[in-house]
């Protein structure tokens, strides 16, 4: 019988940064090579097979030596199925012995042809676990990092099937999983039966020196990953916690516009003044940094015929932490606000064409599309998990050129730009000025909450507070 889930239980990820001076370096430099050869070994017997069924379905000749290869796999289809057997017939009497019912059924494999191409993540463990690039890595290791490779081919296969009833959503054919590069790395998975969770450690297993991992997780350890990136590694250490209640709607909202120069506008529905998160910041560390890669790749391409240097990483890690930063800080003085004023409902206007769609002008347009507003809107709902707030996210047509304060809904009926005048004040029909943005954020409410007037919201602000992230 399946296991329930456990919908109780939050999933939550610590990171941390690995730099090329920190002594784990080279071991994880060393051990993320070998997955990277493993990955590329199984991936090769998957295409082969993948790739020689289908010639063989598409009526096209194979050589003498590409038979005699589906020959050899097809050989261990029978021994598989052999093991399977054995296996099956001794959990059958196990359950006999302890007098219980045995659910799962025995399944067996059917030779690799043209009308059976994929060798699917079981067999191809029995494929490839007796070779050295298996052996290298410790078995559960081999086996997530086999997993993964199996993901990924469960994706191709999902978009070749989605290509094939919609081909305008793609450029081209969707292409098999590719190899690593010969140098490259890959992904490396410890389970928790390999790391072991420990009061304010995670403990690496024996190859890794038992390296211990100072860690502020709360909850039950998943597993820990190594991810490799350009001269650093970053280990995430996934957790699982318990999830707080959901508070009870108490009708006090607080609804979000989210932006550019005004990050994030927000206002509320029991008579405080809007505050602003200042975005202009945020938008100086884009700046800075667009123009220091450009002027560093100009660099590097002319004196060393290089795209991509250990100084761009190094300016590329320096502004993403900034980033991250300030969307921790951000996102965590809007949970204060909302917990200190007793409301128990966020309400987030989001645009998911923001950067595929943006008709700002190309120097506006780049550090729009810097900005990780998604990211900040996830950290917004993780941070609503742990206190119990309630987050609701919706679209936002309309909300832009509709009047609050004339109790207008947010419909293409009402919509009409021409209010939304200079220096970012919106004008409601009897002329009264309102902040662009404070009009735009109280409109999201009103798509949720559409029985939302202006005339109750008691002391309502026109100028709103603006607050910077330090």
């Amino acid at each position: 019988m399946a296991k329930k889930k456990d919908d109780n239980t939050v999933q939550r990820v610590e990171k941390h940064i690995i730099n090329e001076n920190h002594e784990l370096y080279k071991l994880l430099n060393y051990y993320t090579f070998l997955s990277k050869n493993l990955y590329n070994y199984a991936n090769y017997q998957l295409r082969q097979v993948f790739i020689l069924t289908s010639k063989l379905k598409e009526g096209k000749e194979i050589t003498f030596e590409q038979h005699e290869y589906l020959n050899g796999i097809n050989a261990k289809v029978d021994k598989f199925n052999e093991l399977r057997e054995v296996n099956f017939q001794k959990a059958k009497q196990r359950a006999i012995e302890q007098g219980k019912e045995l659910n799962k059924k025995l399944k067996l494999i059917n030779y690799f042809n043209e009308n059976n191409k994929y060798l699917g993540y079981n067999f191809l463990e029995y494929l490839v676990k007796d070779g050295i690039d298996y052996k290298s890595l410790m078995a559960q290791v081999s086996q997530q990092t086999l997993k993964l490779l199996d993901k990924n081919w469960i994706s191709f296969f999902e978009s070749i099937k989605d290509w094939s009833k919609y081909k305008e959503k793609y450029n081209g054919r969707p292409k098999l999983p590719n190899y690593k590069k010969k140098n490259g790395k890959n992904i490396l998975v410890f389970t928790n039966q390999i790391c072991k969770q420990k009061e304010g450690y995670i403990q690496f297993p024996k190859c890794f020196n038992k390296y211990e991992l100072k860690t502020n997780i709360n909850g039950k350890l998943q597993q820990v990953r190594i991810l490799p990136r350009n001269k650093h590694y970053v280990i995430e250490v996934i957790y699982k916690i318990e999830k707080k209640e959901k508070l009870n709607d108490n009708g006090k909202y607080i609804s979000i516009d989210i932006g550019l120069d005004n990050f994030a506008t927000v206002v509320n529905n029991i008579g405080l003044k809007p505050i602003i998160i200042n975005g202009k910041g945020l938008k100086s560390i884009n700046r800075y940094y667009n123009k220091k890669l450009s002027y560093y790749k100009e660099i590097a391409k002319r004196m060393n015929n290089l795209d991509y240097t250990n100084r761009m990483n190094r300016l590329t890690i320096k502004r993403n932490n900034k980033i991250a930063d300030f969307i921790h800080k951000a996102s965590k003085n809007v949970i204060d606000y909302a917990l200190k004023n007793n409301i128990n409902t966020i309400i987030v206007g989001n645009n998911k064409d923001w950067k595929r769609k943006s008709n700002m002008s190309k120097v506006v347009n780049q550090s729009f599309i810097g900005i990780p507003h998604q990211e900040f809107i996830n950290k917004l709902i993780y941070k609503c998990e742990n206190v119990g707030l309630n987050i609701i996210i919706t679209e936002e047509s309309y909300t832009s050129g509709t009047s609050f304060l004339d109790n207008e809904l947010p419909i293409k009926e009402n919509y009409n730009k021409k209010r939304r005048v200079y220096r970012g004040l919106f004008v409601s029909n009897n002329g009264i000025k309102i902040n662009a943005d404070v009009n735009g954020a109280y409109q999201i409410m009103r798509k949720v909450f559409s029985n939302v007037k202006a005339d109750e919201i008691e002391g309502i602000g026109l100028s709103p507070i603006r607050v910077n992230i330090a």
